[in-house]
């Protein structure tokens, strides 16, 4: 239980000495970094009114710049550090992206194959539909006892018009899902294109 408590406090410690880090960074590069940094070298050269050697100046001077500079190394290493981190996965998600892109194809022309079978089928009932639209009408000109056989053609166009129905709503699927897989295309390229910007 203790370890765990050192092991948070340990992690919650360096969370915050590295975010100190990086907004120490961040300001380093700004210009009210420049300007502060100006103002404390010109005040150290304003020493040598209040009589201190300029020996003395420029020997605190050079200790002060000489930590200064191991410091900013230290914190550019770990900027470099941090985005080389970031960069890794990125890439990693890119390979994610490219694998997923690679399936995606797969399954577009998987489902252009079903549409094209589909549509053979559609073909097909519907000219099955006007053989029955034609027996429909052969029926209509025979005697009652024809009458109850264009009953049960009826009931078969029925079906056959509920089987394109359904049919029609498949394909109508199939095309969104189509348009769907396009606009995943068109987002990996803008994604490629600003990863290679």
């Amino acid at each position: 239980m203790i370890r765990k408590i050192k092991g948070k406090i340990k992690e919650k410690s360096y969370e915050t000495i590295e975010d100190i880090a990086m907004k120490a960074t961040k300001w380093i590069g700004s210009t009210g970094s420049l300007i502060f940094h100006t103002i404390i070298f010109a005040g150290a050269f304003s020493m040598y009114i209040f009589g201190i050697s300029l020996d003395e100046i420029l020997l605190i001077l050079t200790t002060i710049v000489s930590l200064e500079a191991i410091y900013l190394s230290i914190f550019i290493q770990m900027s470099v550090n941090k985005h080389d981190i970031k960069l890794h996965s990125v890439a990693e998600d890119v390979e994610d992206i490219q694998e997923d892109i690679g399936d995606i194809q797969e399954d577009v022309e998987d489902i252009q194959e079903d549409i094209g079978d589909i549509q053979e089928d559609v073909d097909e009932i519907q000219k099955d539909v006007d053989d029955i639209q034609e027996d429909v009408e052969d029926i209509q000109e025979e005697d009652e006892e024809e009458d109850i056989i264009e009953k049960e053609e009826d009931k078969r166009i029925e079906k056959i018009e509920d089987m394109l129905g359904r049919l029609i709503e498949e394909i109508i699927d199939l095309k969104k899902d189509q348009k769907q897989i396009r606009e995943i295309k068109k987002d990996k390229t803008k994604l490629n294109k600003k990863k290679s910007d």
